[in-house]
């Protein structure tokens, strides 16, 4: 698994991670090596960590561009079920899709506002326009060009996922139907440990 977002829509040289697992994946087409792709979206368990999108102190859901663009999560464990599946399965294809659970940021807005009984607001501070110059600033003052996960590809992560261009067209997370697909409120209860 890439254990990743879909880069296939994404053009070449604005995320440098996926631009690497792109490389990758040209390496591996010369192999003779019958390869499976996962892809799941971002990992759901980084909503309550590494991932800015819940602003939980200030009671708001981080928003670059259409507060209505649908985002993809797929928990930890639900990849590693699936991806077991998959290694025992003799006939994937070549590119396999899926997704525990796919909201908008107006979701996320509607759904903390009932797990907290706060109201959760939309906070826009800008455009996926606004989000790149940031991301050019954020590399040139501090590039860490040697670093995993520096600031500026974090950044790099949110702008796809807000941008729209990689929401599957085609889910496979049926395939393995014996798979149970955790939901983002059923982790939010469990991270949360919001009572029943």
């Amino acid at each position: 698994s890439d254990y990743s977002i879909d880069f296939t829509n994404l053009n070449e040289g604005q995320n440098r991670n996926l631009d690497q697992r792109r490389e990758f994946h040209r390496h591996l087409e010369n192999m003779p090596i019958k390869a499976t792709t996962i892809f799941n979206g971002a990992f759901m368990d980084l909503l309550t960590t590494d991932m800015p999108l819940i602003l939980f102190k200030q009671k708001r859901i981080l928003c670059w561009g259409n507060a209505n663009q649908i985002l993809e999560f797929t928990t930890t464990d639900n990849v590693a079920e699936f991806t077991a599946a998959a290694a025992l399965d003799d006939n994937t294809p070549r590119f396999l899709r899926i997704a525990g659970d796919k909201l908008s940021c107006n979701d996320f807005v509607q759904l903390l506002s009932e797990l907290t009984n706060n109201k959760y607001k939309i906070f826009r501070p800008g455009g996926i326009s606004l989000l790149n110059f940031l991301i050019k600033l954020t590399r040139f003052f501090s590039p860490s060009e040697n670093e995993l996960y520096p600031a500026w590809q974090g950044m790099q992560y949110m702008r796809d996922l807000m941008e729209g261009r990689i929401v599957f067209q085609k889910y496979d997370s049926d395939r393995y139907p014996a798979i149970k697909w955790t939901s983002a409120k059923d982790f939010l209860i469990k991270e949360m440990k919001v009572p029943q």
